[in-house]
């Protein structure tokens, strides 16, 4: 009988450890093992693998730049790529011309344009927003100022009685330069987003992150940009 009752006490003491422990996978107490998802969390060694919300929005940010960076990307390099069969096989009358200066001017105020940008960002992660702001119209005037540039480019052609019509290489110029430009109002549109959202003071160390992740996703397609001119100029200059 003394064996019986030992076999049932032992029985019953390994179900209850055995409950103890599926218990304890679930919750954890102070110290106490990594704890599920369960309705208590984690104890301080705990993980609840709830992910930051921060991140999360910064993460939704980044991926949805890269995709609109992709999707210009693609609009151009099938422009970029028609112009580089053109230009090689001359299968149609085609006519180059020596860029005008105005181009040059146009490529040196995008340039500054993405240096001016540069320095915004680099106030708004250090939460200046006096020296962000200065950078920040500076920036915005270099846009302004690269446009307006490009209608005078786009004068000067007129006026020396050079057409899209006729002319090929013509054709892709104003094709390129307008597209690039349609572009940059983009950039300039979300620029405008930017004012009101990052050049105030931040409130909190969320509000100066948020800050940051929009400055830098915008400055990604604002140097993009200017990538993409620097690409244009050199196909129109030198490989005609």
């Amino acid at each position: 009988m003394n064996v019986d009752v030992g076999i049932v006490e032992t029985t019953v003491v390994e179900d209850a450890d055995a409950k103890l422990r599926r218990v304890g996978s679930g919750t954890s107490g102070p110290g106490g093992p990594k704890g599920g998802r369960g309705p208590g969390g984690g104890g301080p060694d705990g993980d609840d693998d709830v992910e930051d919300p921060i991140e999360q929005a910064r993460s939704r940010s980044r991926i949805l730049t890269w995709f609109v960076l992709l999707v210009v990307l693609m609009t151009f390099g099938g422009v970029f790529a028609a112009y580089v069969v053109l230009a090689t096989n001359r299968s149609v009358e085609w006519s180059p011309f020596n860029l005008p200066f105005q181009v040059w001017v146009s490529t040196a105020i995008l340039l500054a344009g993405s240096f001016f940008y540069f320095q915004f960002e680099k106030y708004v992660r250090s939460s200046d927003p006096q020296r962000a702001r200065t950078w920040f119209i500076f920036a915005a005037i270099a846009g302004v100022a690269f446009i307006v540039s490009q209608v005078v480019v786009w004068f000067e052609l007129s006026a020396q009685g050079i057409y899209a019509s006729g002319n090929p290489y013509a054709g892709f110029f104003y094709i390129l330069t307008a597209l690039h430009a349609v572009h940059v109002i983009g950039g300039m549109i979300a620029l405008g987003g930017l004012y009101r959202r990052c050049l105030s003071p931040p409130i909190d160390e969320a509000s100066r992150e948020r800050q940051v992740t929009l400055s830098s996703t915008v400055g990604w397609y604002w140097h993009f940009m200017g990538i993409l001119w620097l690409v244009i100029v050199l196909l129109l200059g030198f490989w005609r």
